[in-house]
Order: structure tokens, then sequence, then C-alpha cells
């Protein structure tokens, strides 16, 4: 019998041995496929994690750029209407000084004033701080001398000399402030350095 008992511990061990290896094989397959789904995994989502970033950079380019293109379209129309506002005040001084026209030029300056003051209160909204000081100067200015060119009357030759000074601050002192304006305008979106 103890052939036999030999045999059987044998074949035992044997099956034992074959079957252990087949599950130690099994375990092994399930282990490194599951290092290789995690390793796929993780790949995903670095590449999920890559591709959100550039879509979050390609965004932040695009609302730089519908930005950059908001506060250009602000400053031309800014620029546009103080200097169309300037303008219609220097032609109402001279058709007070000169006795011509004189309500055609009243109505063209309280348009003009009207569109400034509508552009001026968007660009409020838009533009960045250093443009907005500069932009309030130049306003300020511009509805000082509103007030003493408002102050004269329809009767143009009772005025002149006093015009003839009004024109001058109009001219050197108020082109002078949008002139700022400008510049700061100018230097904002990096036309000038």
């Amino acid at each position: 019998m103890g052939t036999g008992w030999a045999g059987l511990l044998i074949a035992v061990v044997g099956v034992a041995g074959t079957l252990g290896a087949a599950l130690l094989t099994q375990n092994r397959a399930d282990r490194t496929k599951r290092m290789e789904l995690q390793a796929v995994a993780e790949q995903q989502r670095e590449e999920r994690g890559h591709a959100e970033e550039l879509l979050r950079a390609e965004q932040t380019r695009q609302w730089q750029r519908e930005n950059l293109e908001r506060r250009r379209a602000c400053y031309v129309a800014l620029n546009t209407s103080s200097r169309q506002y300037l303008t219609a005040m220097t032609r109402y001084a001279l058709a007070l000084r000169c006795g011509e026209d004189v309500a055609t030029a009243r109505e063209n300056l309280e348009t003009a004033r009207l569109t400034y003051r509508d552009i001026y209160a968007e660009s409020q909204m838009i533009v960045p701080g250093t443009v907005l000081r500069a932009s309030s100067t130049a306003k300020s200015h511009m509805n000082a001398a509103y007030s003493n060119l408002k102050r004269y009357g329809a009767e143009p030759s009772t005025y002149g000399e006093e015009l003839g000074y009004l024109e001058d601050e109009l001219h050197q002192e108020v082109w002078l402030h949008l002139g700022s304006l400008k510049l700061a305008m100018r230097s904002d979106p990096g036309i000038d350095g």
C-alpha cells in the first residue's frame, strides 16, 4: 500500500500543481489586464485634461480678441463723437460771432452733444481705468466749454471778443485733452508703445 499511496500522492500533487499553475497564470493575466486598463484610463484622463486646458486657453484668447474689438469699436466711436462735439461747439461759436445760421449750428451742437453723451456712457462700461480717466478729463473740459458757450444768446454782435476767447479755449485747452484721450486710447490696445 505504500506504493499506492505514494502514486496517489504524486497524482494529487500533479493535479494540484496543474490547477495551481492555471490559477496563478489567470491571476497574473487579470492583474496585467487591470494595470493596462488603469494605464489607458490615466492616459485618457491626461489627454482629456490637456484638451480641456487647450479649450480654456482658446476660449481665453477668443474672449481677449472680442474684448479688444469691443474696446477698439468704442475708441473709434468715442474719438469720432468727441471730435464732432468739439467741432460743433466751434461752429456754433463761429455762427454766433458772425451772425450766420445760428439756429442750425445750435441744433447740430445739441445733436453732437447727445451723441457724445451716449457714447461716453457706453465707454464707461468698456474702457480700462487709464482711458476712463483721460476720457473723464476731456469730458469735463468739453462740458465746461459747452456751459460757457450756452451762456451766449443769439445776439452775435454783443459777444464778438468774448466768443473769440472761447474759441481760443476750445482750440487750445479742449483739443489738448482730446489729444491726451487719443493717446490713452491708442496705447491701450498696443498701437503706441
